[in-house]
């Protein structure tokens, strides 16, 4: 008989519907029930994709020995981490403070008012590698409730202060300083892997870092920050991290040489570093990019996207019971299915007899970059053949913040390729979250799972949106987008603010041990990062100097922690970059449709960082282009830079002069 999970909505909570493990959802009956009989909570916080997270479920949870222990003494809570990111952001903080580390699957024994007083991450079924049992584990937790009561009282009444301690804002300077990113800068040169590129092992992408020192070399002419980003994206680009055969990326490489992936597929992941890639290829004109950008925006259009315009989660790293399984190969697999060109194509992909996982093989690119085109048919014989196999499961929530990534992504490249397919598409998952991800008062829900929209929006999905929608503004010019983005922004400063910065939850949401802020650019931005970019650029949009006087307070706040941790503040650093950088503001008051129009745009690089632009006439609703005349059916340009404006211009020459004043 299924448990309570099989009515939510969540894919994930579903999978954990028949475990003998007698599941609550997070919500008011688990903690009254933990109040009324005086039982610790067990909670378990994973996602859909995540590999340890089904090891964990099938190796424990699906044990009736150990289900007959959680059942009996405690109040076992399963949480989705994408349906509920504020749950997750303040245990999985809870557990880093404990433990010193943190992931998935997240294990967190709280009190029955919400305290947590032990933790970890996944834990086996018999002790391995220095971790206890599961069991064990239990075991001393229903032994210390038992007999050291008021010392769990004390100990996480601390922990619960040290989390609000985090939360609370500490101003550190009165000015912003180019001194953080220098050393930010050099602290991540001086880190960075020179063979095979990135940071660290396991070896994640971090495209945010990346993206910040791309824009060192746009703004500064840093040459060594330009060969570390690409270093990095090309090792990635040839590793296994990269689907070789159908684009996109997946979570993370294991070791340092980006060969075996764990093969999950995010959808923030593969939002941010197309446009990671995107960037790079518009500064350096190197083709390969441009594949990888378009391969990868094809691989969600084609396998990620709902058909009403959204775009999915998450797809697994497991299928058939194997992780990986979908995604590799046998050498007389391939043998078989390219015959005698099967020996090119091993060569150029770094596939052997023995394999290089598990033996058989990730496929990696060994060759040349022009040698990938030649190949191009035995790619597409072995995707189809990849086909017939059984694909993971696919989580299909559609993340408001998650898809406001993929808008910017999809949007940026229709405008930076002039590809009109990526626009539309970027268009229609515009109407679809505002069609119905949009409240009637305004507000959002959190996501969307077939056909109902739930969940309370929270601070990302806001400014993720925001960011898309000023992304399709920049590409199309259409006011629409701009003023959805600054309606949006409304909301987040009626219901997120704090005395600096924003909540990562509104006003009126229910009431958690702690209201979490968090700052950390993790494997998504900080919501509080994305805020500062989106306001300093709607700023100068909707001329209102106020909203850029809030992002400097949320800079003045952490610049200090910048140079110390620069990977955990990788948008932080672009966001601070902007502001001491002082952005062009572009008003080209004319009908984006004239050809002399087009002209002015013409004039600008591609990667814009520093540029704030409006095209428009006089009466559009976007304030930056009122007031603003033009001379006849002819644009003039409006260029200001802090609070010096110059002369308008009506020329492509005269409009490149002043930019670069």
């Amino acid at each position: 008989m299924p448990n309570r999970l099989i009515n939510e909505a969540s894919p994930y909570l579903r999978q954990h519907a028949h475990n003998p493990v007698d599941w609550f959802p997070w919500g008011d009956e688990a903690l009254q029930k933990a109040k009324q009989e005086d039982k610790p909570i067990f909670l378990s916080i994973g996602y859909a994709a995540c590999h340890w997270c089904h090891v964990m479920a099938h190796e424990s949870f699906e044990d009736p020995k150990i289900a007959q222990i959680l059942n009996r003494y405690f109040v076992p809570v399963k949480v989705d981490r994408e349906e509920r990111p504020d749950l997750d952001a303040i245990y999985i903080q809870a557990v880093q403070m404990l433990t010193g580390t943190g992931g998935w699957p997240l294990s967190v024994f709280l009190t029955p008012d919400g305290k947590p007083f032990f933790g970890g991450t996944y834990f086996p079924p018999v002790p391995r590698h220095g971790l206890p049992s599961f069991k064990d584990v239990l075991l001393k937790v229903i032994e210390a409730w038992q007999t050291q009561r008021e010392e769990i009282q004390r100990g996480s009444g601390r922990i619960t202060e040290a989390l609000q301690r985090q939360v609370a804002p500490s101003r550190f300077h009165d000015e912003l300083s180019q001194h953080s990113l220098r050393l930010a800068r050099d602290r991540l040169i001086s880190q960075f892997h020179s063979t095979y590129g990135g940071w660290g092992v396991p070896r994640f992408p971090q495209p945010m870092v990346l993206e910040f020192l791309l824009n060192r070399y746009v703004s500064k002419g840093d040459g060594q920050a330009l060969s570390v980003v690409l270093k990095s994206l090309e090792a990635m680009a040839r590793g296994g991290i990269y689907d070789q055969l159908g684009g996109g990326f997946h979570r993370y490489a294991v070791d340092e040489a980006w060969v075996v992936p764990h093969f999950e597929k995010m959808l923030y992941d593969n939002a941010q570093l197309a446009r990671v890639y995107l960037h790079a290829w518009a500064v350096t004109g190197n083709n390969y990019l441009k594949d990888i950008v378009t391969e990868t925006i094809d691989y969600v259009l084609r396998e990620m996207r709902d058909p009403q315009g959204g775009f999915y989660s998450s797809q697994d790293a497991d299928s058939e019971g194997e992780e990986g399984k979908y995604y590799v190969w046998e050498s007389k697999e391939v043998n078989s299915v390219l015959g005698p060109e099967a020996s090119r194509f091993s060569s150029l992909y770094g596939i052997t007899p023995q394999g290089n996982f598990q033996g058989k093989n990730v496929l990696t690119f060994k060759g040349d970059w022009e040698d990938r085109a030649s190949v191009l048919p035995l790619k597409e014989a072995l995707f189809r053949k990849k086909q017939e196999r059984i694909e993971p499961l696919k989580d299909k929530k559609v993340l408001v913040s998650w898809n406001g990534l993929m808008l910017a992504a999809v949007a940026e490249a229709g405008r930076i390729f002039d590809n009109t397919h990526y626009k539309e598409k970027a268009k229609e998952n515009a109407e679809f979250l505002l069609t119905y991800l949009r409240k009637p008062n305004g507000r959002l829900w959190h996501f969307w799972y077939d056909g109902v929209a739930k969940g309370e929006g929270l601070l990302d999905d806001y400014t993720n949106l925001i960011q898309g929608l000023l992304e399709l503004y920049f590409a199309t010019f259409e006011p629409q987008w701009f003023e959805a983005a600054y309606e949006l922004l409304q909301q987040v400063l009626e219901h997120f603010s704090a005395k600096v910065g924003f909540y990562d939850t509104p006003d009126d949401y229910e009431s958690l041990v702690i209201r979490p802020r968090n700052l950390y650019d993790n494997a998504t931005p900080s919501a509080n990062s994305t805020a500062s970019l989106v306001l300093i650029k709607l700023s100068a949009l909707a001329q209102r100097p106020s909203l850029r006087d809030m992002a400097r307070e949320s800079l003045k706040e952490i610049q200090d922690l910048f140079p110390q941790y620069p990977l955990a503040f990788g948008q932080w650093l672009s966001a601070l970059d902007l502001e001491l950088e002082d952005p062009h503001e572009i008003a080209i008051v004319g009908d984006p449709r004239w050809p002399k129009t087009q002209e002015l745009l013409q004039t600008l690089p591609l990667y814009r960082p520093y540029h704030i632009i409006a095209v428009g006439m006089p009466q559009s609703p976007v304030p930056m282009l009122k007031e603003r005349p033009i001379k006849g059916d002819s644009p003039v340009a409006y260029v200001c830079k802090g609070s010096v404006c110059q002369a308008p211009v009506s020329t492509a020459q005269e409009l490149k002069r002043l930019l670069s004043m």
